[in-house]
């Protein structure tokens, strides 16, 4: 890949090239992770065969690319797909993969995720979100306001959670006080 890198060490898209490197081997280290272990379930179900001798669990191409936020940017992923024959025989239903690594649902790493409750307890607003991780990560991360404000109010409903917890059952050892004193002339 050839990039023309302007004075100030930016690309063209205004990205640095040191970003654009990071993000290209985390999609590259994240492509050749869901491979092996597309690759390991299949090699472990190799044996499993229809009436007809042929396997019941193969490859299927891939998934659509789709971006997911990383520590390093967001990074276009195109997950593998596998075609499992086998059916389950209590319930009736296909069974299915799903990767350890990357589940279908998975749009941006839990490191993003724990990230959040720190900016908002240090004062960015719902509204600052957007533009302060669109600096930081290269895109929006898909998080608008009102995933921020719902966000904000499951951190809610945690904390209450954590303060109304029944402690009478639990003996602690140590109480500690933390205080300031201030001596004013």
């Amino acid at each position: 890949m050839l990039t023309v890198v302007n004075e100030d060490g930016t690309t063209p898209s205004g990205s640095s090239l040191l970003d654009e490197i990071v993000r290209e081997g985390a999609r590259r280290m994240l492509a050749a992770a869901l491979e092996a272990e597309v690759n390991a379930y299949i090699a472990e179900l190799a044996d499993e065969r229809d009436d007809k001798g042929r396997r019941m669990v193969v490859r299927n191409g891939y998934h659509q690319p789709r971006k997911v936020t990383t520590a390093a940017g967001a990074v276009e992923v195109k997950a593998p797909r596998v075609n499992d024959k086998r059916v389950d025989e209590a319930t009736g239903e296909r069974k299915r993969f799903s990767s350890a690594i990357l589940p279908p649902w998975c749009r941006k790493s839990p490191k993003i995720s724990e990230v959040l409750p720190l900016l908002y307890l240090h004062g960015l607003s719902s509204g600052d979100f957007v533009p302060a991780l669109e600096q930081f990560l290269g895109s929006s991360a898909g998080l608008s306001p009102a995933t921020v404000t719902r966000l904000t109010q499951q951190w809610q409903a945690d904390h209450t959670a954590f303060m109304d917890r029944d402690l009478s059952e639990v003996d602690y050892v140590y109480v500690w006080a933390d205080g300031i004193h201030l001596n004013v002339r």
